[in-house]
């Protein structure tokens, strides 16, 4: 079996934790180091010049995408130290041409990134004809968000072409076994391992799987599965981030502690204390839910206690947010239930059946609507638009990533201001 490439790309803005990265990542069995183009726009050559320097036997790849000046923009990289060069697939015809030519008198290889090309396998066809080494099926990051897969652009490539294939977006250790399987000759893999706490392990884990692929293909979840399981493994602090710091619901507090929740809204609009209709929702929803009621933001009176936490146990939900006050708390942190509120308080109201399940409403000052997501921790409650929900559960992700590797740098010494460069970065 052919043994197919690993490169690591380096989509980071400050220049010595990518050389940190690199270092680590090529220990646990990377073969070629990638300046991704979030460091090139920040640091410029000297990017590619300073790994070059680090790392004078590997393989350096400069990801221009490059879409003018093919000849300057080739030479530039070659000259720094760049050893593959990268160009937008969409470029014009002249620039690959170009590129091509300066590619050839400087020494380096061509790669294209297909990455928003509308007609890829044509393209591909193209670019081989126009003398380009290396084409990578690439899904971006925010195509990557809405749910785009860049395996099923590189099974689309097979046969198609005859020179090498990477594949590109995404990837982890399933993944990128799975593209080791459908035949790539270079698997790029980014946050997975320059984003882990363990880089030279995660490089590890990669290098095994495409040294070894899984014959048992993952298990493919629905879409709400799949939604679910990311949100439930990052933080409402995670998801805030992703959404441009948009999304809470303040005021809530989690009456149960250390608890968490993701589920669909099921929305409740009520009277002050009447609770009627948020009982009545309860054999209204699907397990897995979470109940969101408007109790007019009310805190003397609630319209929620033990027994409605406990049918809504019974009844698999998932867990309760209220704009208001709930009762019975010690008797409800006993059975560890993911209840948000905005206060505890004794009274009870009456069930006089004002209201109305399943329609949008006003949370905490955010609008709510029946099949938005509801997440919950001791951070607090966030609301995610149902149509967004894959998006920002992947975002979020990519934000707990981030966040794992500062932590890792921070232990090792380091501070948040140092990690983050805050000096450099602050807006002039």
């Amino acid at each position: 079996m052919k043994k197919i490439v690993l490169q690591v790309a380096l989509d980071l803005l400050e220049l010595k934790r990518a050389v940190h990265i690199a270092r680590e990542a090529l220990a646990g069995g990377a073969d070629w180091i990638e300046a991704g183009t979030p460091l090139i726009k920040s640091e410029g050559m000297q990017a590619i010049r300073t790994l070059r320097g680090q790392f004078p036997d590997a393989v350096i790849v400069a990801d221009m995408k490059i879409a003018d000046t093919g000849t300057m923009e080739v030479e530039m990289a070659a000259k720094a130290g760049a050893s593959i060069v990268c160009i937008l697939a969409d470029a014009d015809d002249a620039v690959i041409s170009e590129a091509v030519r300066a590619s050839r008198l400087y020494g380096t290889k061509l790669m294209a990134d297909l990455i928003n090309v509308r007609d890829p396998v044509v393209r591909a066809r193209e670019l081989e004809s126009l003398g380009v080494d290396i084409i990578a099926a690439h899904v971006g990051i925010d195509q990557q968000m809405i749910g785009k897969n860049s395996l099923d652009l590189l099974r689309a490539l097979q046969g198609q072409i005859h020179i090498p294939v990477a594949v590109a977006g995404g990837l982890d250790a399933a993944t990128a076994g799975e593209a080791a399987k459908e035949g790539a000759d270079i698997v790029i893999v980014g946050g997975w391992i320059a984003r882990s706490a363990d880089v030279t392990g995660s490089a590890r884990t990669i290098r095994q799987s495409l040294d070894s692929p899984s014959l048992v293909a993952p298990e493919k979840m629905n879409p709400d599965e799949e939604i679910h399981s990311l949100l439930m493994q990052v933080s409402t602090p995670n998801i805030s981030d992703a959404m441009h710091r948009k999304g809470a619901l303040p005021g809530l507090v989690s009456l149960c502690g250390n608890v968490k929740m993701a589920g669909k809204a099921v929305t409740v609009r009520t009277v002050a204390g009447d609770w009627a209709k948020p009982v009545e929702a309860i054999e209204a929803a699907a397990p897995g839910s979470v109940l969101v009621i408007n109790n007019d933001g009310c805190v003397h009176v609630a319209p929620w206690g033990e027994l409605a936490t406990l049918s809504c146990i019974q009844r698999g939900i998932a867990g309760v947010v209220i704009d208001g006050a709930a009762r019975d708390i010690d008797d409800i942190r006993a059975m560890n239930f993911p209840l948000f509120a905005r206060a505890v308080v004794p009274n009870a109201g009456e069930p006089k059946g004002f209201g109305e399940i399943n329609a949008e409403i006003q949370c905490c000052g955010q609008y709510i609507r029946p099949g938005d997501w509801i997440v919950g921790d001791e951070s607090g409650v966030v609301v995610i638009p149902g149509e967004r929900a894959y998006e920002v559960a992947r975002r979020a992700l990519e934000v707990k990533k981030t966040e794992a590797r500062i932590r890792e740098e921070i232990r090792r010494g380091s501070t948040l201001s140092a990690v983050a460069e805050l000096i450099k970065w602050e807006k002039k």
